[in-house]
């Protein structure tokens, strides 16, 4: 079962007010690339292809929401810019909708895995180990035994960190000396997991992204031995991308997918930019579900991913008249 089966009301709160600059951003460009205009034509069309590339949605999302919108035209044949907001609402959350999996409300622990091992990976300052914390302390409260692994021993920040997040949670944390193979981190934590009955195991890998094979060759090894403590591990690999960084998390996307399979990503510090578009460039390009959205600095502002809610969020109340 998922950690949430409803969108709680305080939960839409949080994401209104952490996309707040986003919309604020996204519908004031908007509104200056219609001004003037009462029906939506090309030069319209021209003006929203940069609102949207601008707003960090990327090109290709762009291009294909456009497309959309073109289609929209000529089949009404007058579509004015007052309807501009809502055809772009729904047009946004159909493409969502089309190029994902269905929304899990969170990660979903599958009967029969136990311990369920998720991979954390990302690069070092995109808030993955904070994540770790954040998900431990999600886990912890929907009542499940979850343990830490310090995999990422290259910096011992990064092991402090965890550890420090390990306590607030009120969860184990399996750590080694810095410089330790992080396979060997790996496989003490699964091993102490699975001799104490725990529900998931987080599991910390190094923030470093130099070298496409040195990564591949790390990761595969982390897999190689967690797999003779638990056949099946990991059981998702998730990429926390900064969505703050706009097109950068695009290519830190990239270069991660091509190094190991991922099968999940968080996109972290919403609240504090204008580059929310991100969600939906990513969402879209990469065809792998974005899981959850770090929307502030709160044990419970990590939150489960709700295609229909984020866009409802963004778009609000916008009106592109007022």
């Amino acid at each position: 079962m998922g950690i949430f089966s409803f969108f709680s009301k305080e939960k839409k709160e949080t994401l209104d007010k952490g996309l707040e600059k986003t919309k604020e951003s996204f519908f004031g460009k908007i509104t200056r690339a219609v001004a003037g205009k009462s029906k939506v034509d090309d030069e319209v069309l021209d003006n929203l292809e940069e609102v949207l590339v601008t707003s960090d949605v990327g090109v290709d999302t762009t291009l294909n929401i456009i497309k959309r919108i073109e289609t929209r035209v000529a089949r009404d044949k007058y579509v004015t810019t007052a309807e501009l907001n809502n055809i772009l609402r729904e047009e946004i959350a159909a493409l969502l909708i089309e190029n994902n999996t269905e929304d899990t409300e969170g990660f979903v622990i599958p009967e029969g895995k136990k311990p369920y091992v998720i991979m954390v990976v990302g690069v070092n300052g995109v808030g993955k180990t904070t994540t770790i914390g954040k998900l431990a302390y999600q886990f912890k409260e929907a009542g499940k035994k979850v343990y830490l692994g310090a995999a990422d021993t290259f910096r011992a920040a990064a092991v402090e960190q965890l550890v420090i997040w390990g306590e607030r949670v009120g969860v184990p944390v399996v750590k080694q000396q810095m410089g330790s193979d992080p396979a060997s981190v790996a496989f003490d934590t699964l091993s102490s997991a699975v001799a104490n009955d725990a529900d998931v195991v987080l599991i910390d890998t190094a923030g470093r992204l130099h070298n496409k094979k040195g990564l591949m060759d790390e990761l595969s090894k982390i897999k190689r031995v967690m797999q003779k403590v638990v056949p099946d591990a990991p059981h998702d690999v998730m990429l926390v991308l900064d969505g703050s960084t706009g097109q950068n998390a695009f290519e830190q996307a990239k270069q991660f997918t091509i190094a190991t399979e991922v099968t999940s990503m968080a996109i972290t510090k919403l609240d504090g930019t204008a580059k929310g578009g991100v969600v939906i460039g990513i969402s879209d390009q990469f065809k792998i579900p974005v899981r959850y959205i770090g929307l502030g600095e709160g044990l419970e502002d990590l939150q489960p991913f709700n295609r229909a809610e984020f866009v409802n969020s963004l778009f609000g109340t916008s009106n592109l008249n007022s």
